[in-house]
C-alpha cells in the first residue's frame, strides 16, 4: 500500500519538482545560487525567486542592446557585473508593465510584487558576489522600491456576527441547484469560516489539516507553519461545535477520493480542498454582507489578530499565536493606535462654538 502523504509534504515535493523544470529555463550557473539557498528557504520561496529572475533575463534579451541575440544557456555570471546601475532602474521600470513570455500575457506589478522581484534579483547578485565570482553588484547602488503602508482592511465584531449568521441562513433566499448546493456545503463553510475567525490560521495551514489534527480533548488544531515547523493553535467553544457539527455530520457522509481520506475540508468532488476554494468561498459569502470591503482569508487573519490584541494588549501573544517569526511584524500591524481613539479625534475639535 501506498504511504499517504500530509498535503504540505506533497505540496513540497510538487513545487520541488516545478522548480526543477524551471531551472531548465535558467542559466546553468543561476543552479548554484538555488542550491545555496535549499537550506534556509522553502521550496515555495525557491521557485518564486526562479520564476523572478527568469523574468530578469528574458527582460536582458528583449531590452538590452548587449543581450538581444542572446539565448538563455549564452549567460554567464559574469553577465552579471557587465551591467551598470542605470540597467537595474531600466528593468524596474520594466517590472511595472511587461508581457509574459509564455503566453504574452500582460503582466503587472504593484508595490508588493516589485519589492518582491527586486529582493530576488539582490539575493541572487549577493551571492555571486558574496562568493566572488563576480568583482561588481550594480543592485548595491539602486535604491530599492518603498512599500508604502496601508490601511488594515478587517471585520468589525457586528460584521463578524452578520458573515457567520448569513452562513446559517442564506438557504431561506435560494432555490434549485443553487440550494442544493448551498445545503451540501453550509456546515463545512461554517466551519471553515469559524475556525479562521476563530484562530487567526492561514489559509494554506487551514486546508492542510487532516482530521487527525483536531483535537477536541483539549480543543486545538496541529498546524504546519511557514517553514514546516508544526504548533497546536487553541480555539474556543463556538469554533469546536461548528468544527464537531461538520465532522459528524457531512464530513462523516462523504467517501473520499483515493488520497484524500485524511484531509479535514473536502470540495464537493471528494478531495481537499484547496487554497483557491477557500478564497473563492469567503469572497463569495463576504460581499453579501460587507460589500464595500475586499475581504480574504487573510483579512480573516487580521481581524482575528486585531481582536485577539484589544483584548488582551500582549503583543508577543498575538506574535506568537499568528506564527509570526519578527515581533515587529506583529507590533506593526496590531499595535497602531486603535481606531477608537482615532474617532475620537473627530469630535475633539470643534471648528464653531455652539
Amino acid at each position: 500500500m501506498a504511504e499517504t502523504r500530509t498535503y504540505h509534504e506533497q505540496a513540497r515535493i510538487d513545487q520541488t519538482l516545478r522548480l526543477r523544470e524551471v531551472l531548465k529555463t535558467l542559466p546553468d550557473f543561476a543552479k548554484d545560487f538555488f542550491r545555496a539557498i535549499e537550506p534556509r528557504s522553502s521550496a515555495k520561496t525557491r521557485m518564486n525567486y526562479a520564476y523572478d529572475i527568469r523574468v530578469f533575463f528574458h527582460f536582458l534579451m528583449e531590452n538590452n542592446p548587449v543581450y538581444k541575440n542572446y539565448t538563455i544557456d549564452q549567460f554567464t555570471a559574469q553577465d552579471l557585473e557587465r551591467l551598470e546601475p542605470v540597467d537595474i532602474e531600466e528593468y524596474m521600470e520594466y517590472l511595472k508593465v511587461y508581457k509574459r513570455d509564455s503566453d504574452q500575457e500582460l503582466m503587472t506589478n504593484g508595490e508588493k510584487g516589485l519589492a518582491r522581484k527586486m529582493s530576488a534579483l539582490r539575493s541572487f547578485y549577493n551571492y555571486y558576489y558574496k562568493h566572488q565570482i563576480i568583482t561588481k553588484n550594480p543592485v548595491l547602488l539602486v535604491d530599492m522600491p518603498k512599500l508604502h503602508e496601508k490601511a488594515i482592511i478587517r471585520l468589525d465584531a457586528d460584521e463578524v456576527a452578520l458573515l457567520l449568521d448569513f452562513v446559517e441562513s442564506a438557504g431561506s433566499k435560494l432555490t434549485g441547484q443553487a440550494l442544493a448546493y448551498y445545503k451540501k456545503t453550509r456546515d463545512r463553510d461554517l466551519a471553515i469560516l469559524t475556525l479562521l475567525l476563530g484562530t487567526g490560521i492561514r489559509v494554506s495551514e487551514c486546508v492542510g489539516l487532516d482530521l487527525r489534527d483536531v483535537d477536541f480533548k483539549n480543543n486545538g488544531i496541529t498546524v504546519t507553519r511557514k517553514g514546516g515547523n508544526q504548533m497546536v493553535v487553541y480555539f474556543g467553544e463556538e469554533v469546536a461545535s461548528a468544527l464537531q457539527n461538520y465532522i459528524n455530520g457531512d464530513r462523516k457522509m462523504i467517501t473520499p477520493l483515493s488520497g484524500h481520506e485524511n484531509a479535514l475540508f473536502l470540495s464537493t468532488q471528494k478531495k481537499r480542498m484547496g487554497v483557491q476554494a477557500v478564497e473563492n468561498m469567503v469572497k463569495k459569502y463576504a460581499k453579501q454582507v460587507t460589500p464595500y470591503k475586499k475581504i480574504t482569508p487573510h483579512k480573516l487573519r487580521s481581524t482575528y489578530g486585531t481582536s485577539l490584541y484589544k483584548e488582551t494588549g500582549d503583543i508577543y501573544l498575538v506574535a506568537d499565536v499568528l506564527g509570526h517569526k519578527d515581533v515587529n511584524t506583529t507590533k506593526k500591524h496590531y499595535a497602531a493606535i486603535d481606531e477608537d481613539r482615532r474617532r475620537q479625534a473627530a469630535s475633539a475639535v470643534k471648528l464653531r462654538e455652539s
